[in-house]
């Protein structure tokens, strides 16, 4: 079942810029840091409507962690630490599911002292295993388990996303 076309991705992604906006005013700079490749493409979308809202620096940035096992491997962030510090940090993914990845993805920014760090997701699925707040939600569902979410944002064909 579709959940979201295409206009209604977009239509979100332009509120939730909106919204960081708001919840940040006066920052100089907000990072994006997008959780492997679809939060990393959610966050080039985020990107992409805020620098045509603002003027301020939008850093966009990666963290890269083995969702199925985060302990297995380093959980890393592709920008010097230094770069962290007294920053408005935005962890970006698709899917907000138990909260573990996301969990896991603080990590490395554990060893800095960002001014805040917040969480944006297109779908926020609210069963939570783990201590998360997601601050900016495209849309909010309660799924049962064994439900899958399908999000499809990457490449050019049609940006939908699916509960199967």
């Amino acid at each position: 079942m579709k959940l979201l076309d295409s206009r209604q991705i977009k239509q979100k992604i332009k509120r939730l810029a909106i919204e960081i906006l708001e919840q940040n005013f006066g920052e100089n700079e907000i990072i994006l840091a997008g959780i492997n490749n679809n939060g990393l493409g959610f966050a080039k979308m985020l990107d992409k409507e805020l620098v045509q809202l603002t003027e301020n620096t939008i850093t966009l940035t990666s963290i890269n962690i083995n969702p199925a096992n985060p302990l297995e491997s380093e959980v890393t962030i592709n920008i010097p630490e230094k770069d962290l510090n007294n920053k408005v940090i935005i962890i970006v993914d698709d899917v907000a599911n138990t909260g573990r990845t996301i969990f896991y993805a603080i990590k490395p920014l554990l060893e800095v002292l960002p001014k805040k760090i917040q969480v944006a997701v297109l779908v926020d699925r609210e069963h939570k295993s783990f201590p998360i707040k997601v601050d900016y939600v495209g849309v909010s569902l309660f799924t049962t388990i064994q439900d899958d979410i399908d999000v499809q944002i990457k490449g050019r064909g049609e940006k939908a996303v699916y509960l199967k």
